[in-house]
């Protein structure tokens, strides 16, 4: 195409230059008259089609000049700038925009477990400096997280001078808490006859025989749960609470205690007997 408009041009330009040669030999020269009106009509028509060509040269340009167009607004316009502005966002500084990584298990207990880890990362940093000040055992504590489902373990024994976890199994919360369709968003209060878990640091007192048998009395030592002792809050089993994981099946559901399996109760009276000063046990969500 480029090469076709150059040629027109070329000649074009030779047809309007010899048109203008053979008239001025045709006004000196008279002897030549009948010659150069012999070739003035093939002239005349040499000069239209220079014309037509020039024409079509300008036209083809223009077309090719409107068709060249997407191209280049392909190459420099918005969208380019909009593909480098995004790689401008990755911080690796490589290139490549990574997705998000999406939760597909069910009811997201994968991420939900994750952030528990991290709870009780920040619950052990805290522990050691409280035991100290308030004179508890310093080498071993219970943590209990609610923001977990019944069905997981979430009842932790935590050994303080080595900063690991002991021992895990499963504890029930107060029918108080749940309510349908929460998503194991619990519900905590400290109000007597709520049949609520209360949330807070507890000291486990003595030991005694009561409705279900060995259970060690609970006293709160925070606003959250001050009235546990009135609300006969008490850490015990119940044979209800299964030793192995059901979720995503729930547990049996208390009046507001604690409660585990027997086995694990067992396994925590050894600790809480062993010891010359109190255990803390600690519900949180």
């Amino acid at each position: 195409m480029r090469k076709c408009a150059e040629i027109s041009i070329e000649f074009a330009a030779f047809g309007v230059a010899l048109y203008k040669k053979l008239l001025l030999h045709n006004i000196k020269n008279d002897s030549c008259f009948f010659v150069t009106s012999k070739f003035s009509k093939q002239l005349r028509s040499l000069k239209k089609i220079c014309a037509a060509l020039l024409l079509l040269n300008v036209s083809t340009h223009s077309k090719g000049a409107v068709w060249q167009q997407p191209q280049d607004s392909y190459v420099k316009g918005p969208s380019s700038n909009k593909s480098s502005s995004l790689l401008e966002k990755d911080s690796s500084g490589t290139g490549n925009i990574t997705p998000p990584v999406r939760d597909t298990s069910y009811n997201q207990i994968n991420t939900k477990l994750k952030l528990a880890a991290g709870r009780l990362k920040q619950k052990t940093e805290q522990v050691p400096e409280f035991v100290k000040q308030n004179g508890f055992n310093d080498e071993y504590c219970f943590l209990i997280d609610m923001s977990l489902p019944s069905g997981k373990k979430r009842f932790f024994v935590y050994n303080i001078k080595k900063d690991s976890i002991e021992a895990s199994s499963l504890v029930s919360h107060g029918s108080g808490s749940y309510t349908p369709d929460c998503n194991d968003q619990l519900l905590f209060s400290n109000m007597p006859n709520s049949n609520a878990t209360s949330l807070g640091k507890y000291k486990i007192g003595t030991s005694y025989n009561g409705t279900y048998g060995l259970s060690y009395k609970l006293y709160g030592l925070e606003p959250s749960n001050s009235k546990a002792f009135e609300r006969a809050i008490v850490l015990h089993s119940d044979s209800y609470v299964p030793e192995t994981e059901t979720y995503p099946r729930h547990i049996y559901q208390s009046a507001g205690c604690p409660i585990v399996a027997p086995n694990f109760l067992s396994t925590l009276g050894k600790y809480i007997k062993s010891s010359d000063k109190p255990v803390l046990l600690w519900i949180y969500n």
